[in-house]
């Protein structure tokens, strides 16, 4: 943490990993409310010793920093709080977490409170769960629901939701005729496998559907049993509050308002087994299968049927099953839609970078994985983002939203716009690629920019992927401010090392109070190293000479 990163988060606004306290000689204690908001949440810096005039619109002017009178106390009663059981239920901070910079002659303290892992939220004050669970929500810290902090405590035990025990639900609870039909999946799949000779209760009991309550000596079904094989009454009298629904917008005619829907109507026993057996055919029906032989057999399952049976199972395998909601399948002219009742467990970024997590509902993930439904552990979502990249489709959109208590994922069959593109649309397409690691926005909105410029008689409209495909490539190579020469290069071909050292200065201060100092020399080493790749030439003299851009 320096006082130009602090500076940056200023002029961003607070927000909701942002909280900015006067704390002139001592810890707020308002800070722990933040502190628990903060890891419950998404994360956050804390700053002391920086006043906000909530009144102010204009963000420059919003802040000031009034610095603390005395910063190492002040750093060491808050180290003595945190580790203070009494005060926060877990300390999450290392010791770079907390630091003392010096801005304007003023000393600020900056927290940097990390988002909790889920197997210790929630975190709490005052020696109070109920109470002293806080949550963010946008610029303010709110008494967390107690809905959302029984979710979390569920989500902390490591062994899932669904072995919950259910005192005197037996096998007479269970849709035998749905039973079978499982069964008659597991057996064509592993028809050698010892399952397949045990009775009912004891082939329930090997999938975890069935157990043995041993305070109480009790036998049962457990949440998992009921929910994926049960007779719709006891599911809907022990679970009344989820809903099952699937809707059909797609092929709609005049008003219409969908065209073919299946929710409870007494014509079905809506168990989840039932629904996804139902609802997958019907998804699944018009996305277009390739004609393929496997030997003798056609094989027309595809890496997309995979990835929608994949979406339908992690809907299921990762809702909170006890939160009032909906389980819901939408199906459109060019996107299929799933949405479940609950929250992330990770970070949005962590699941897109494919980091492993534990389904919420084990033992109903491990039945489906049974019969061939859903992946390993850790590699669903990855199959499906390369499965509709496969295609060039839209990138999958995973949301959550808090608000709701509920997590959406939409799968848009559409190709990319850049499918369609412009040299415009290649340009900010190739240069977020290339940028993406540049390390500030501002460089990465000059990459973009350079990139429409360098494009424009390189890629012509209605160039096939594989061409743009080559150019990621080969701008991946060159660095940022290499991308930089080219782009000025482009709009002034004769510009000189000299010059164009200074013009990067000024494109860098356009957005940033401070130039990015780079000399000539280090402007002729890279002209040295665009030249040796093959990407520019010089024709002409030294002095009167100019740069030429190859376009091959």
């Amino acid at each position: 943490m320096d006082k130009n990163t602090i500076k940056a988060s200023l002029q961003k606004g607070e927000r909701a990993t942002l909280e900015c306290k006067k704390a002139q000689s001592s810890v707020p204690n308002s800070v722990w409310e933040t502190y628990s908001a903060f890891a419950n949440t998404y994360g956050g810096l804390i700053l002391l010793g920086v006043f906000e005039d909530t009144n102010e619109k204009d963000v420059n002017k919003r802040f000031a920093i009034t610095g603390v009178d005395n910063a190492e106390k002040i750093r060491k009663d808050f180290w003595n709080l945190v580790n203070n059981s009494e005060k926060v239920n877990v300390n999450l901070l290392k010791d770079e977490d907390v630091e003392i910079v010096e801005m304007d002659g003023n000393n600020v303290v900056a927290i940097n409170v990390p988002r909790a892992d889920y197997t210790i939220r929630p975190v709490y004050v005052n020696n109070n769960l109920m109470r002293g669970t806080y949550i963010r929500n946008h610029e303010g810290d709110y008494h967390c629901p107690e809905q959302v902090i029984r979710m979390m405590v569920r989500d902390a035990f490591q062994d899932g939701n669904d072995r919950l025990f259910l005192k005197h639900y037996t096998m007479d609870d269970i849709d035998i005729p749905t039973l079978e039909r499982y069964r008659n999946h597991f057996k064509s799949r592993y028809p050698d496998h010892v399952f397949n000779n045990l009775d009912d209760k004891e082939f329930m009991r090997q999938l975890g559907g069935f157990t043995m309550n041993r305070e109480e000596g009790m036998e049962g079904l457990t949440m998992a049993g009921l929910l994926m094989f049960g007779k719709g009454l006891p599911v809907r009298e022990r679970f009344d509050n989820l809903r099952l629904d699937y809707i059909d917008k797609s092929n709609l005619i005049g008003d219409q308002r969908y065209s073919d829907r299946l929710t409870y109507d007494g014509t079905w026993e809506n168990n989840l087994f039932n629904f996804v057996t139902m609802v997958l055919p019907k998804l699944l029906r018009d996305l277009p299968r390739p004609f393929k032989m496997d030997g003798v057999v056609r094989d027309d399952d595809t890496p997309q049927h995979k990835a929608v049976r994949e979406a339908m199972t992690n809907a299921i395998i990762h809702a909170d099953l006890m939160v009032e909601g909906v389980l819901k399948v939408e199906k459109y002219d060019n996107k299929f839609v799933f949405t479940n009742p609950g929250l992330l467990k990770l970070p949005v970024e962590q699941i897109y970078a494919g980091e492993e997590t534990k389904a919420r509902n084990q033992r109903i993930q491990n039945m489906f994985r049974m019969i061939g439904f859903g992946e390993n552990l850790g590699s669903g979502f990855p199959l499906i983002l390369s499965a509709w990249n496969e295609k060039h489709w839209l990138k999958p959109e995973l949301v959550e939203q808090p608000e709701l208590l509920q997590v959406k994922l939409i799968l848009t069959v559409e190709d990319k716009e850049e499918d369609s593109f412009t040299t415009d649309d290649v340009g900010t397409n190739v240069g977020t690629n290339v940028g993406i690691n540049v390390g500030t926005n501002v460089v990465k909105d000059v990459v973009k920019d350079v990139v429409k410029d360098v494009v424009k008689d390189v890629v012509k409209d209605g160039t096939k992927n594989d061409l743009k495909d080559v150019l990621k490539d080969v701008l991946k190579e060159l660095s940022e401010r290499q991308m930089l020469i080219l782009g000025m290069i482009y709009s002034e071909p004769t510009l000189s090392a000299k010059a164009i050292s200074e013009k990067i200065s000024e494109k860098t201060s356009e957005k940033t109070s401070e130039k990015e100092k780079v000399n000539t020399r280090t402007v002729e080493r890279d002209l040295a190293e665009l030249k040796k790749m093959g990407v520019l030439n010089r024709e002409g003299a030294k002095k009167n000479g100019r740069w030429v851009i190859v376009q091959q």
